[in-house]
């Protein structure tokens, strides 16, 4: 190795370049190797090379550039690679079934990687092992692969994508046969299967040749075609929408998501939604934005407001970049936005689904009790008080919609009725035919319950307001501390599981409240439970504690899986007729206050509150 002197003492680094060098035909990255080796860039290999990325239940996620540590040409042919054969031993049929991969429009110049070029990769990778592979020829929202493994009966499906992640990130996320993301112990066995097939196969760089080859087709018009057919089964006042007078704006925030949800709109009847020019396009710099995520709210929506005051509408969609999740905004009578918590939406949209799906069935009272909807467990329980009052079941997952998907995949194959599944982080299934998030029928969705609120005079602040009035008051206050310390984050956790100086001595109280139960998920605890057992899948590698408190509050403090976050999700659930939301508010914010003070103790742990 040229001029590698400066490495020399550090014989791990040498091999990982060494072998990086050899296994690289990626002209930049080998070449940006090659620079931080002359240099003597220590510090920059090892960022690089440090460690191989970790393949978890939501596949990948990582910056582009070169080394084990990223996403690039030569990690994507190892990934496959370990995939592919992980595929072959779980399947003897694959070479009929096949795979589908899909991808979003992420580049990185400098480094030679993108979505697309990632996809044909994955492609060449298993069609030189004869495995038929259905490769849109252009981008696609993020449901449309889980729908076309569903549809076709693929073995699985990968979709190139970091979604919402900053424009340098990308990702591969991986769907099962049943259409649902994977879950352990698949995660597991394809790490193994990768670290087992590092060495690139003959043909893996082979992208030409595999375009070229009959194994492969392209999916696109007929996948299009079938979507938009299968999410009118949730289209039900098509005359309202019609007739309708609402104006709507739509951003996809430089995403993919535009020309699917105006067909989207289309499939509904409903009006086109105008689009905001500057994000329409798929743009990898997302120019207009800091980060391009539509949870951050306010800031990204910005130019989606503009327009709404120059047209006169009083609605904005706004779609994250791969187009699975949706967050909407509502101009208030005061002339302010009002932008909707995932809680609120989730809210909306359940009780839509249901109001929909009643209005089918009038006829058949005993039909509910087939009914499912189902939310992530650190989602609001607003779902739950529907289920109570209306006689349909409610059933909590894990955080995620890996778990929500798999759920709906085992209910509908007992033959249950799955209408309705959410996560607080504007992640909403309406459609069975995608067991994933769906921001594209959410919005066709939105579009037909914000027309038909428009006909009784309604709007969605003053629904949101009723179902909490029908239902009770679900009020919630969610955020996060960073902290970059994996150190402090176990000693903050292992503090509240050792109160009183013995394991499993949790704090039975918060400052002035009073805590009734405890459920640790990282430990398999729940004081709940007869046994002290915990009914949901518990998992060590992360920490995840919820308190409910005796004032009907339910708090959970849980790290993140993609940030250096330590995350709360506090939620109070009153009864029915206690409507004094002043008071509840003043409830919830004491009630935050003493657990950031008395649990985290961020001055003592050096915690760094979310940015404003």
């Amino acid at each position: 190795m040229e001029n590698g002197s400066s490495i020399a003492g550090d014989s791990e680094l040498q091999q990982a370049v060494r072998q990086w060098l050899q296994f690289d035909k990626n002209p930049k990255t080998v070449s940006m190797v090659q620079d931080l080796v002359k240099e003597g860039a220590v510090e920059a290999l090892k960022k690089c090379f440090s460690s191989r990325m970790e393949f978890g239940t939501a596949g990948l996620r990582a910056a582009m550039g070169p080394g084990t540590c990223c996403m690039n040409d030569l990690t994507i042919i190892q990934t496959t690679q370990g995939f592919c054969s992980y595929l072959e031993d779980s399947f003897d049929n694959i070479k009929e079934r096949g795979v589908v991969i899909g991808y979003d429009a992420r580049a990185h110049p400098p480094s030679g990687g993108g979505s697309k070029r990632f996809a044909s990769l994955i492609a060449a990778v298993f069609i030189s092992r004869g495995v038929p592979v259905h490769l849109f020829s252009d981008i696609t929202p993020t449901p449309f692969v889980p729908f076309t493994v569903s549809q076709l009966g693929l073995c699985a499906g990968i979709m190139v994508t970091a979604s919402h992640n900053p424009k340098q990130d990308n990702g591969y996320k991986v769907y099962w046969e049943n259409g649902a993301q994977i879950v352990s112990p698949h995660d597991k066995g394809i790490a193994k299967a990768i670290e087992e097939n590092l060495e690139p196969w003959p043909k893996s760089w082979s992208t030409e040749e595999a375009l070229k080859s009959p194994l492969l087709k392209d999916p696109y018009q007929d996948i299009h075609t079938q979507y938009f057919k299968a999410i009118q089964k949730h289209c039900h006042h098509r005359d309202i929408n019609k007739s309708s007078e609402v104006k709507i704006v739509h951003t996809s925030v430089h995403g993919v998501g535009h020309t699917f949800v105006q067909s989207a709109f289309q499939a509904f009847d409903l009006h086109p939604p105008y689009a905001v020019e500057e994000q329409k396009d798929p743009d990898p710099e997302f120019p207009t934005v800091k980060y391009p995520n539509p949870e951050e709210g306010e800031g990204v929506l910005t130019l989606s407001f503009a327009l709404a005051d120059r047209e006169g509408a009083a609605f904005v969609l706004a779609n994250d970049p791969d187009a699975d999740r949706l967050a909407i905004a509502e101009k208030q009578e005061s002339g302010k936005w009002r932008v909707f918590t995932g809680n609120e939406l989730g809210a909306l949209l359940g009780w839509w689904m249901f109001r929909c799906w009643k209005e089918q069935n009038s006829d058949d009272a005993a039909e509910v009790k087939n009914l499912y909807m189902l939310a992530s467990t650190v989602s609001s329980k607003i779902l739950r008080a529907i289920a109570l009052k209306e006689g349909f079941h409610f059933e909590e997952t894990l955080t995620g919609f890996k778990w929500m998907g798999n759920r709906a995949r085992d209910l509908l194959d007992q033959g249950k009725t799955v209408v309705f599944a959410f996560e607080e982080a504007i992640g909403y299934m309406c459609s069975p035919s995608v067991l994933d998030k769906d921001g594209v029928s959410a919005a066709a969705i939105a579009g037909e319950m914000i027309s038909y609120l428009a006909t009784k005079s309604s709007s969605l602040s003053q629904q949101v307001t009723n179902i909490y009035e029908e239902y009770g008051y679900h009020i919630s206050k969610n955020s996060y501390f960073i902290c970059h310390d994996q150190d402090v984050i176990r000693s903050l956790f292992e503090r509240l599981r050792t109160h009183s100086g013995q394991k499993d001595s949790y704090p039975t109280e918060c400052g002035r409240f009073a805590i009734s139960a405890v459920r640790d998920l990282t430990t398999g605890y729940d004081s709940n439970q007869p046994s002290n057992k915990a009914v949901l899948p518990t998992s060590r590698s992360s920490q995840m504690i919820t308190f409910s408190f005796a004032n009907g509050s339910v708090a959970t403090m849980r790290t993140s899986g993609t940030e250096p976050k330590i995350k709360y999700y506090t939620e109070l659930c009153a009864a029915p007729g206690n409507s004094d939301v002043t008071h509840l508010k003043k409830e919830l914010d004491e009630l935050v206050d003493a657990i950031v003070e008395n649990f985290f103790e961020p001055e003592k742990n050096k915690l760094q509150p979310k940015p404003e």
